[in-house]
């Protein structure tokens, strides 16, 4: 697997000044530094943690397997991450789809199916005709001026829970909708504005590019890991990217800002902070952010997740005509299982997804009891054999130092209203704002993540003097 020289970025001494300083080496930040690279702008990126990557993590488990323990898909219509991988050569391969899907009701029953759900399963009908109306609702968010939206106010006075309830009286479509959110936003239907849920399912291109797989978000997979992406993109800035430099401060004067580090302090005109919003509402600013980008950051929570990995000799589901994707409802841990296994099939990985209330149980067990309750379900879904993987690992991102969660922050019902005109993505000065969380599209998502780095640093080239004009 392509390596980034993590001891030079430990170790190299950081800099003292710089134009521009990025605070945060996962795909917002790297993006921003890359754009403001090309340009001919001198940047620096301050990183935490010990790699780069942020909430995107590859492991290569030996022998050429390598595992995603974070974001890992991409779709088609992701335009942005596509480029990327282009332009460092990291090569793709299509998501395994062939084959029957599995669900496991709350009955207990386990049932093969394609599209949405079985024919003839519970709340099938209802759970499509929803998403038909969250569709067009959807397709009336403002996604450049959000806060411009008609509705607005009544949305964000509301969560997705209380509108399901409103509008969904199927309550196996209501549960249907339930593992969905889980699924795509990491938190329960109650945790989430109905707004924020809308905005999101608009700026994706519907709900159905969220939850499928071929011509959707779940398409294509990379075959180094989509990690493999964001070091391309660091060894490309060398020098450049300094790791395990936590930023504690960042002090902003009207003649620029000084980055306060474990390692050091830098002297910028502007600073990009690129974060995730758990990370960044953690740092401290002098003097203080305007309120509606302090309540921004401190009332939009990160989700919930866990993401499992059991390893096999080969991909045995397949043989059964099993496209090793499901859905589990009722009472297990697991609410989503995948088909991760590499390229050539030299191996089977199934993934697992733990979800919102469903972590919080589960985290809590001992070690062993986690791995025994995910590897009942698969072998409740795939019979004796996925009981006895070769390999099994575990990413808890609640717990994860530097992300705090996963997959995005979501804003609390109100804060949209209340604090998204300026709050969202508005610089404060001279620091600007980038993260999956400030994208008009594909937000939460890699691709969202770049083209918000991108936006950055198209803010700074303007802010700067003596820069020539963006074309477009």
């Amino acid at each position: 697997m392509e390596t980034y020289d993590t001891v030079g970025a430990t170790m190299r001494p950081v800099p003292s000044a710089a134009a521009v300083v990025v605070v945060g080496a996962g795909y917002a930040g790297l993006s921003a530094a890359l754009a403001l690279q090309d340009r001919g702008i001198d940047v620096v990126v301050l990183e935490g943690s010990d790699r780069v990557g942020g909430r995107v993590l590859s492991e290569d488990l030996g022998s050429g397997l390598v595992v995603d323990h974070g974001g890992q898909w991409v779709g088609p219509t992701q335009s942005n991450l596509i480029a990327a991988a282009d332009r460092f050569g990291c090569d793709t391969f299509a998501t395994y789809d062939a084959g029957q899907h599995l669900e496991l009701w709350a009955d207990g029953v386990s049932r093969p199916f394609r599209g949405s759900g079985p024919d003839d399963g519970a709340g099938v009908a209802p759970y499509d005709a929803a998403t038909e109306l969250i569709d067009a609702l959807a397709g009336t968010i403002d996604l450049d001026s959000p806060t411009a939206t008609e509705r607005l106010e009544e949305w964000d006075s509301q969560t997705v829970q209380s509108f399901f309830e409103a509008n969904v009286p199927d309550v196996d479509a209501q549960r249907r909708l339930a593992l969905s959110v889980q699924g795509v936003w990491t938190v329960e239907p109650r945790d989430i504005s109905l707004f924020h849920f809308l905005f999101y399912v608009a700026s994706a291109g519907g709900y159905e590019q969220l939850m499928e797989t071929e011509g959707c978000a779940q398409e294509r997979r990379f075959v180094r890991g989509a990690q493999s992406v964001a070091l391309a993109m660091a060894d490309h800035l060398g020098d450049r990217v300094h790791l395990q430099a936590r930023v504690a401060g960042i002090h902003q004067a009207d003649t620029g800002v000084q980055v306060e580090t474990d390692r050091g302090t830098v002297s910028a005109s502007h600073v990009v902070v690129a974060a995730s919003p758990g990370a960044a509402v953690r740092i401290n600013f002098s003097p203080a952010l305007p309120l509606s980008r302090h309540r921004w950051m401190e009332r939009s929570p990160m989700g919930d997740v866990a993401k499992i990995h059991a390893v096999y000799d080969t991909p045995f589901w397949r043989e059964q005509g099993l496209s090793g994707q499901a859905t589990v409802y009722g009472e297990p841990a697991v609410g989503v299982v995948f088909d991760n296994s590499p390229s050539d099939g030299s191996a089977g990985v199934l993934v697992a997804f733990v979800y919102a209330d469903r972590v919080h149980r589960w985290a809590a067990l001992p070690d062993y009891q986690r791995r025994a309750e995910v590897l009942s379900t698969l072998e409740t879904l795939f019979g004796a054999r996925a009981a006895t993987p070769t390999h099994y690992t575990e990413k808890l991102w609640p717990q994860d130092p530097w992300a705090f969660g996963g997959y995005a922050a979501s804003p609390a019902p109100g804060v949209w209203v209340e604090h998204g005109e300026t709050g969202w993505r508005s610089p404060c000065g001279r620091i600007h704002w980038a993260g999956t969380e400030t994208a008009s599209v594909w937000n939460g998502y890699i691709d969202g993540a770049i083209a918000s780095g991108r936006r950055a640093a198209d803010e700074i080239v303007t802010a700067l003097p003596g820069q020539p004009e963006q074309d477009g």
